[in-house]
């Protein structure tokens, strides 16, 4: 902690002790007089001029700490030169100020510590505390000022006690306020049964130890050190101090007559030495220009010296100034790696949580994951047991839609075999129709034959000719029906070809195995094709027949009568035959 520091904290208590009102700003004169103060203790060069520009009189109101900083900073701790100026003095003043609004010691006099020994409790605490504003002192450094004031009275500090006091408000925690400090030392709570003189003398040295930066000092029931001259080499008992840079020395405890001092540097260095010349526990400290040689009441009181003297010389080797600011400092820095560690044991212990809470959202998602998993295995069997029952009831469909087909195909073979008849009925009728045409032949021979008698029966022709249209009219009536009954059987024909196409789809998609009706089923049109070209071979000799007719139809001449007759007998005949022939094809 550097000089500036040191001085800001007690003028911080300064100013807030001449803020009344608690606003965070302090009125300009007030601000005037504490800064001329401050020029005094310091020892600093007044500067009336920059006082009274800075401070004069104006309308701008009292004065925030951030406002006064640029003045203070600019026109007093710039010039402040270490060692220039008696610190305890400045603390003093700072702590006037303060006193007089904050610190309320016991009015009936029963205080634990005094006025004077409360002021170094203060430069204790200012010394101690954190450097953040307000200015609080970590119940880590409570218990290390209470413990040094304890050893220093040869008392042990009840910790735990000081824990409860701690620990029974939530704000004392984080730290206590040095008014709040005072009056947990007022109160006599750790330091009870112990008389106030007591207090004052273990005050006294742990404030000479930290703030003075005493090392080592020869205490009274021990006596004084005794040191050989350097001109007149005899031995004069003197009274040492030390601290990190120097070893001084008294004519009494009272210190008020210094004798000398020994600079230590780091190349200094302290032995032990034997007794003699009557003195006995003798050790000596070496400099660069001369030794100096020193006895001890005892030996324990020589080694104290000698650890203490080489903790200095140390301290200078390694170019500290203070050993307790760089306790302090180490111990600020425990704080802030317990802190850090703590901070990381909270931040693990929260990332376990967290990864515990992780752990056990992967454990329900699992879960949940596995409870899916068996929903969607019920699913999957209800799917499956639904495919199931559509497979079987499709092959049911499919078995049924099977014998649709073969009773389909049963009454396709059916039908053929019908179609079959009407075939056989057919060829029976082109045999009837040969044997017709046979017949026609020896007719034909006949008619040759009745021509002859053609003449005789002219007169029996005119009648004949009128039986011959009636005829002629049934005939061609005949004709139209049998037309009809053809449209009729196409029509039945093609819807039936409809069907057995339609059914061979429905056969097709059903199953392949019906690929043997679609054979038998063009075996079948082959053969009805084939009775198809024998019906129209027939048909062709049956024209032929009919143009045969024809030529007999002539006329035939006198003398041919009977020829004639037979002629006109099977004319009929031939509208008849031209009508079957229509039919068959």
């Amino acid at each position: 902690m550097d000089l500036r520091a040191e001085l800001l904290k007690s003028i911080w208590y300064a100013f807030t002790a001449l803020d009344v009102e608690k606003s965070g700003k302090v009125s300009k004169s007030q601000l005037k007089v504490l800064s001329h103060n401050l020029y005094t203790v310091l020892c600093i060069p007044h500067d009336p001029v920059a006082l009274e520009e800075h401070f004069r009189d104006d309308d701008d109101g009292p004065v925030s700490s951030q406002g006064y900083m640029p003045y203070l900073n600019k026109y007093i701790l710039d010039k402040v030169e270490e060692g220039a100026f008696v610190k305890e003095n400045f603390d003093e003043l700072c702590w006037t100020l303060t006193a007089k609004k904050n610190y309320k010691p016991d009015r009936n006099g029963n205080s634990v510590v005094s006025h004077q020994d409360a002021f170094k409790l203060w430069c204790l605490f200012n010394f101690l505390s954190e450097d953040k504003y307000p200015l609080v002192m970590v119940p880590d450094e409570v218990e290390y000022l209470l413990k040094k004031i304890c050893t220093a009275m040869n008392v042990e500090l009840n910790s735990c006690e000081l824990d409860d006091y701690l620990s029974q408000e939530p704000q004392r925690q984080g730290g206590l306020t040095v008014w709040q400090f005072l009056d947990m030392v007022n109160s006599g709570r750790f330091l009870r049964g112990i008389e106030q003189e007591a207090i004052s003398m273990a005050v006294e040295e742990v404030y000479q130890e930290i703030i003075e930066d005493v090392l080592k000092q020869a205490r009274s029931p021990h006596g004084y050190l005794w040191k050989k001259g350097q001109l007149r080499r005899n031995w004069s008992e003197r009274w040492f101090t030390l601290k990190p840079s120097v070893l001084s020395y008294y004519m009494s405890e009272e210190r008020k007559e210094k004798k000398g001092s020994i600079t230590l540097d780091k190349h200094c260095c302290v032995e032990v030495l034997p007794d003699r010349d009557g003195k006995r526990c003798m050790f000596c400290v070496k400099t660069s220009s001369r030794t100096y040689e020193m006895s001890a009441s005892d030996t324990r009181q020589r080694q104290e010296w000698t650890l203490a003297i080489q903790m200095a010389i140390r301290l200078q080797a390694e170019g500290k100034k203070s050993l307790h600011k760089d306790l302090k400092q180490k111990r600020r820095e425990q704080r802030e790696q317990r802190e850090q560690r703590k901070a990381a044991k909270e931040e693990e212990t929260q990332r376990l949580k967290q990864l515990q809470e992780e752990k056990e959202r992967k454990l329900q998602e699992l879960e949940l994951l596995k409870e899916a998993q068996r929903q969607a295995e019920i699913l999957l069997q209800e799917e499956e047991q639904r495919r199931r029952q559509q497979h079987e009831e499709m092959q049911r469909t499919l078995e049924i839609q099977l014998r649709e087909a073969e009773q389909a195909r049963a009454s396709m073979q059916a039908e053929m075999v019908l179609k079959e008849a009407e075939a056989e009925r057919q060829r029976k009728r082109i045999l009837e129709l040969e044997d017709m045409q046979e017949r026609l032949q020896e007719a034909l021979q006949q008619e040759v034959k009745a021509r002859q008698d053609e003449e005789s029966v002219r007169y029996a022709q005119a009648r004949l000719l009128a039986e011959e249209e009636e005829k002629l009219k049934q005939l061609m009536k005949l004709k139209e029906e049998q037309e009809e009954y053809i449209i009729k059987t196409q029509r039945e024909k093609q819807v039936l070809k409809q069907e057995m196409e339609n059914k061979n789809k429905c056969l097709e998609e059903a199953q392949k195995q019906l690929e043997e009706v679609r054979v038998n089923r063009q075996r079948v049109d082959q053969d009805v094709m084939a009775a198809q070209r024998k019906l129209r071979q027939a048909s062709t000799n049956v024209k032929h027949w009919n143009v045969q007719m024809n030529r007999l139809m002539h006329p035939i001449g006198p003398g041919d009568k009977r020829t004639n007759v037979s002629g006109g007998a099977f004319a009929g005949y031939q509208p008849l035959l031209s009508r079957r022939d229509s039919s068959l094809k």
